[in-house]
């Protein structure tokens, strides 16, 4: 018999390679800790909202998952995001590694962790490259992808 825990985060990348944010979100508890290099600690429906701006916004988007694993109650798995940056319309293949804790059948808290500077040379070009590993730059690519998700958040509730 397969692990349930295991299938719900294939379920998870399965909506995440069909672009559909609301099958992603409907794995999530609604009381989900999600964190990420880019947007920090994002929790409740605010982390269901970031998959939905960030896959209305997809272009040229496609996804492989591997290696997940599940002990007790949480899974890992790696996975590769290959999408054309909206703001530079560069290509990014971002190699992200995941963790997830289970609770009930759902995702309680998820994890993403991938390399920033790595992130920033592809999304940002030269710019990236020169001063992606700086905290400032990092910072900065932080703020503008909060920003974006506040504003996101403030056009969808209206």
């Amino acid at each position: 018999m397969a692990n349930p825990n295991a299938e719900l985060i294939e379920r998870f990348y399965r909506a995440f390679q069909d672009v559909d944010a609301e099958a992603m979100a409907a794995c999530y508890a609604r009381d989900i800790r999600f964190e990420d290099p880019v947007f920090g600690v994002l929790r409740g429906r605010e982390a269901g909202d970031m998959w939905r701006m960030l896959l209305a916004r997809a272009e040229d988007f496609s996804l492989t998952y591997t290696d997940i694993k599940a002990t007790g109650q949480t899974v890992t798995a790696n996975c590769v995001a290959t999408y054309r940056f909206s703001r530079t319309r560069r290509t990014v293949a971002n190699e992200i590694s995941s963790r997830f804790a289970i609770r009930d059948g759902e995702i309680v808290e998820q994890t993403d962790s991938f390399d920033l500077w790595r992130w920033s040379r592809q999304a940002l070009g030269l710019k990236g490259w020169l001063l992606g590993g700086s905290s400032i730059m990092q910072n900065r690519i932080r703020g503008d992808a909060r920003k974006g998700l506040a504003e996101f958040r403030r056009k969808s509730e209206s």
